[in-house]
């Protein structure tokens, strides 16, 4: 642990890292990390202990750079503390682990992408919650910039973590008065985010960010029974007098003649050793997971999916301690209530703050949960970009979004999820998948357990019948042929609520002398199209796709794609025009989707 004098020699050598990365890499933000040397210096080399040979180690202390611009001064405190032997100098270059802004796929030692701003204090809930559900002392820090504390995301997750109680956690606010364009709406004033803070139950302390000793105060101040939000007064480009507390610096590193110049007018000293505190280890005997129990339904069955989703999480968690369910306040809706009532200890209430939920719902996966997350498909989308973030984060999570599509019914069009395949297929890695009865539920909730990454698990509101049995499989990447027949003439593809207007069609065809075969798309992505390309042009070779979703980015666009070149003839139905409060029949049939539309679509490919 170092001392002032050194710390201050720390601060100086963290400064002049980030100039020269910056300046050899020709871009990123210097005068932003140089606003939080003394911070920096300070974590890293006197309040947080960690195992600076394993990143994973349970019981490290943990930091999030929710600022992630100033990622230079992250690198160089690791690579300062001995973490990791990169060279600083690659900064940026293709061939190089740190990247413009940290991502965990390249350096184990950032937990999470960060750069969109006002996410990294959710993420910092998370992985606090994690610590005291775990029974494990290891403290949470966060470090905010001043101009992402006008984010809504961040008072998200300040009302959710005194709710909490989350004493383990300690945000600081590098209050440098200048954002990217000029001064921030407080600028300077402490008193403003202290009351803003504060307000939200949680304790802040005002100190000036440049001050080594009010910094160790601070942070000692932090060990207290509620969480704290330390507000540091800085300055922009401190250290240098041409940048400091100058507006038009950010974003650009210097040139050669302004770098010189910069380097002259910081203390040089030699980088002391220094012994960083080794955390307390914590003996967490893990119970080994079992297998779930499997689905036990009848054939004709009703049952809503989302109620086979609460059914098989229920089971899930019955069978895996280290999963977790986390709802944004309509669990009796999604029917993730139903592990609130098995274990409420692997249940969090996330509140009406999906955002949050989201970025909660990262931190608590990067520590090892197995986390299902839910809440209406519709309000999802909302917390897109912190799920795309934690794409970007290699993130284990399932989400599920219920009352799906337009077959919801009265509640009308600002409750219907319609884009939400959309936004999940476009994330890199992300896996897609779509029951269409209580037994494929379970079976794809069990599936998404198992496999590693972003996964979304698409759940309708209406009662429909079990189509399967309960030995049947649902292998990643597959569909299921419901019906067949050599005779076939033309294939009709369904998922969730449209699986069953196909099967309605498949009878009303029947009768009319065209057999088809109808099959069931549960997996929507990853998607094995060789496969069932060989499917169709075994029975008719002609393709009538229907979805519970708008066109753009849906099933159907994501079957054209896939079939693209192999002379298949392929009429897709979606959901057209603005929907309306109605029946479910009613809407299906008004938004052209249901057995009508099929019947008449298919007439018109085989004419």
């Amino acid at each position: 642990m170092a001392d002032k004098r050194q710390l201050a020699d720390i601060s100086s050598i963290l400064r002049i890292d980030s100039l020269k990365m910056t300046s050899e890499a020709g871009s990123g933000h210097p005068t932003s990390c140089m606003s939080c040397a003394e911070i920096m210096s300070v974590l890293f080399f006197h309040e947080m202990a960690y195992d600076t040979k394993n990143p994973c180690n349970p019981d490290n202390d943990e930091f999030i750079l929710s600022k992630g611009h100033a990622a230079p001064i992250l690198y160089s405190s690791l690579y300062r503390a001995g973490c990791i032997r990169d060279d600083l100098m690659s900064l940026r270059k293709m061939s190089s682990r740190l990247e413009g802004h940290p991502v965990p796929s390249s350096l184990p030692w950032v937990k999470v992408a960060t750069g969109s701003l006002g996410q990294g204090l959710s993420v910092g809930v998370g992985m606090a919650l994690a610590s005291k559900m775990q029974s494990r002392k290891y403290r949470t820090y966060v470090l905010i910039g001043d101009s992402e504390a006008a984010e809504g995301s961040v008072y998200e997750a300040l009302q959710i973590a005194s709710h909490y109680k989350l004493n383990n956690l300690c945000v600081i606010v590098d209050v440098n008065r200048l954002g990217q364009r000029g001064e921030t709406m407080p600028g300077h004033d402490t008193d403003y985010y202290a009351k803003r803070f504060g307000s939200f139950g949680w304790q802040t302390i005002v100190i000036d960010g440049h001050d080594i000793t009010a910094i160790i105060q601070a942070l000692g101040e932090s060990r207290s029974s509620m969480p704290t939000v330390i507000i540091a007064k800085t300055l922009k480009g401190k250290g240098v007098s041409f940048l400091e507390n100058k507006e038009g610096w950010h974003g650009k590193a210097l040139d050669k003649d302004a770098l010189a110049q910069a380097l002259a007018e910081i203390p040089q000293a030699p980088m002391p050793s220094i012994a960083i505190r080794k955390p307390m280890a914590c003996k967490i005997i893990a119970k080994s997971p079992s297998k779930p129990a499997s689905p036990s339904y009848a054939l004709g069955t009703e049952v809503a999916t989302r109620q086979a989703y609460g059914t098989a999480l229920a089971k899930l968690a019955k069978a895996d301690s280290s999963v977790i369910a986390v709802d944004a306040e309509v669990s009796n809706s999604t029917y993730a209530e139903q592990v609130k009532k098995l274990s409420p200890s692997q249940f969090i209430e996330a509140y009406i703050a999906e955002q949050n939920m989201v970025g909660m719902s990262l931190g608590l996966s990067v520590k090892g949960f197995n986390v299902f997350a839910s809440t209406f498909a519709a309000f999802l989308c909302r917390a897109h970009d912190q799920i795309r973030m934690a794409s970007l984060s290699s993130a284990n999570m399932t989400f599920s979004g219920s009352h799906c599509g337009v077959s919801i019914g009265e509640d009308g069009a600002s409750q219907m999820g319609l884009d939400d395949i959309a936004m999940f297929r476009g994330l890199h890695g992300s896996v897609i998948l779509y029951p269409s009865d209580a037994v494929s539920t379970e079976k794809l909730v069990f599936l998404a357990a198992q496999n590693k990454g972003i996964k979304y698990i698409r759940t309708t509101r209406p009662a429909i019948p079990v189509v399967y049995g309960n030995n049947e499989e649902f292998p990643l990447g597959g569909f299921k042929a419901v019906k067949k027949n050599a005779k076939d003439k033309i294939v009709l593809a369904g998922a969730g609520i449209t699986l069953h207007e196909a099967l309605k069609a498949y009878d009303d065809l029947q009768k009319l002398g065209i057999s088809s075969a109808v099959t069931d798309l549960y997996c929507i992505k990853p998607f094995v199209a060789e496969k069932f390309a060989d499917f169709v042009k075994k029975h008719g070779n002609c393709l009538i796709v229907s979805e519970d979703h708008y066109a753009a980015g849906g099933i159907g666009e994501m079957i054209i794609s896939s079939l693209k070149n192999t002379g298949i003839k392929i009429e897709c139905l979606s959901v057209k025009g603005m929907p309306h409060s109605g029946k479910k029949d009613e809407l299906l049939d008004k938004c052209g989707i249901s057995s009508k539309h099929i019947i008449k679509a298919a007439r018109r490919l085989l004419e």
